[in-house]
């Protein structure tokens, strides 16, 4: 019983913080299962190969070339938020060109879906004057990437090309630096401070206009820190899980692309606690695996001389090998037709109830025990999943401590655009292609307390929690209610200020802003 979480492309897991490790990338084997649900699985045996090191970067350079692009948006706040970096215009196709030597991190889908956020990513760590460093690069078309996770790339190197994908309102590079690494929970800074006189990549004229520090790197390898250069590795949330366990989700989440350390140690949270118990069912360890299961993927990770459930390097390894083996089936029948719902929920179902349940049922199974154990399992994973996700691992929001309410406003409207899924999404994000209104109110709150605030599930028990207030006296993040039943409200929206709200408002509608509704009462969380 575990699951994975579809985020940005990681596939390196390295040996320590700033040198390189192994490659993992699971051949496919016939399938097993985990519970007592499907039929037999194979074996399958890593390829371990030789990653570069993340060695020190040289100077900066400007992320695209002379006259291709102009400035147009700056860093600081915007829109009522925090634009975390800068924007540079251009054509559809423009060539966007790495700013430092360094790792790819991340390249691809940034997790967020379409129109949303980045919606697809680069993010390339580096080392500067010993500290780390990412620089991001977002809003590209998905066939605009020319870089793989695990590359090493210099200044210069062609990366990507300029889109408009995501949450833009024209082709443009939004371009971001952040101190201390982007997912390993660092800083942004405001990325004019490096570029202001950076030479012009690919031996261009930097004297052209646009043209903007030449940067110096350290000469020395530096420790980075946990998860730096880890690709996958970075979005834990620094001491959210028992110290045994924290290297063992840093790297189990780097060995495929559909999972990441928080989902395991969510996955972990639900099936254990944490705990190396034995389910009624005969499932064991901390990661609960039967013992046919267990005969394929359990391995000596910790190099202690045995296999056990009972030993959390090998439980936890285990966990995402199968995890990985899941999505892998999974995504196959996502994209041949034959299963249809939100790939994240069903890898977290097929940890409970076996792929083939997935299968056989075309997407969601319900009915017996897959509507009283399953689905009630997949919530409690996907709710745990802020409680151990670095803020803003996956994609352009980054709560910040001093915007209160404001945060909640801003998490709901990266998903402007997403349609209306009645049931849909939770406290890890969208499912089945979207929210409905309380799914997108009970997101908003995880997302922007880091997990600390996770709201019930439905409107008329989110309606219980906090304080009714006069909505005269509403401020943005309070929560408004209306639509009037017997049992309570059957709506609930985002508060945004002047009597506008966010909301996910009814099938065939999407995310989006409006006014408030005549009936509506507010509550304070």
């Amino acid at each position: 019983m575990t699951g994975a979480i579809l985020a940005a492309t990681f596939v390196i897991g390295m040996a320590s913080a700033c040198t390189g490790g192994a490659i993992i990338d699971l051949p496919k084997p016939c399938r097993p299962v985990h519970s007592d649900s499907v039929g037999a699985r194979g074996d399958s045996t890593p390829d371990d190969r030789p990653a570069a090191a993340l060695t020190p970067s040289g100077p900066i350079q400007q992320p695209t070339a002379p006259g291709t692009t102009t400035f147009t948006s700056g860093f600081g706040p915007r829109w009522g938020a925090m634009h975390n970096g800068v924007d540079f215009a251009g054509p559809v196709g423009t060539p966007i060109y790495a700013a430092l030597d360094g790792l790819v991190a991340a390249a691809g889908s940034s997790g967020e879906g379409p129109g949303v956020g980045f919606e697809n990513w680069v993010i390339i760590d580096s080392v500067v004057d010993g500290r780390a460093v990412s620089t991001v690069y977002g809003h590209m078309y998905a066939n605009g990437i020319h870089v793989t996770p695990g590359q090493t790339v210099k200044a210069g190197d062609h990366i990507a090309d300029i889109g408009n994908a995501g949450g833009s309102t024209g082709p443009h590079l939004h371009f971001e630096y952040w101190d201390g690494g982007r997912l390993q929970g660092g800083t942004a800074i405001d990325p004019t401070t490096k570029l202001g006189g950076a030479p012009a990549p690919s031996g261009q004229d930097a004297s052209a206009p646009g043209s903007n520090i030449n940067l110096m790197a350290a000469s020395t390898p530096v420790d980075c820190g946990k998860g730096f250069g880890t690709p996958g590795g970075g979005d834990l949330k620094p001491a959210s899980v028992p110290t045994a366990f924290e290297k063992w989700f840093r790297k189990g989440g780097s060995l495929c692309p559909q999972i990441s350390p928080a989902l395991l140690a969510a996955d972990t949270k639900a099936e254990s606690g944490f705990r190396a118990v034995t389910s009624l069912a005969g499932a064991k360890g901390y990661t609960q695996f039967v013992d046919g299961t267990w005969a394929v993927y359990g391995r000596d990770d910790d190099g202690n001389g045995r296999i056990s459930q009972g030993d959390v390097g090998d439980a936890v390894m285990a966990q995402s090998r199968y995890f990985c083996e899941i999505a892998r089936s999974v995504d196959s029948w996502i994209a041949d037709g034959s299963v249809k719902g939100d790939p994240l929920s069903l890898y977290i179902a097929s940890y409970n109830a076996g792929e083939g349940a997935i299968k056989q049922a075309g997407g969601m199974p319900s009915g017996g025990d897959y509507s009283s154990e399953t689905r009630p399992y997949v919530q409690k994973v996907l709710s745990y999943i802020p409680e151990f996700e670095q803020p803003g691992g996956r994609g352009e929001f980054v709560p910040s401590p001093t915007a209160g309410g404001s945060n909640v406003v801003e998490a709901a409207s990266q998903y402007f655009g997403t349609p209306y899924v009645w049931g849909g999404g939770g406290a890890g994000g969208p499912s089945g292609g979207g929210f409905d209104c309380s799914g997108l109110t009970q997101y908003a709150y995880a997302r922007a307390t880091g997990g600390k605030t996770v709201l019930p599930r439905t409107s008329e028990e989110q309606w219980k929690v906090g304080t009714e207030i006069p909505i005269s006296q509403a401020k943005p993040g309070d929560l408004v209610f209306g639509s009037w039943e017997a049992g309570g409200p059957g709506h609930v929206g985002i508060y945004a200020g002047n009597m506008q709200m966010v909301h996910a408002p009814t099938t065939g509608d999407v995310v989006k802003q409006a006014p408030i509704m005549a009936d509506m009462r507010a509550r304070r969380m």
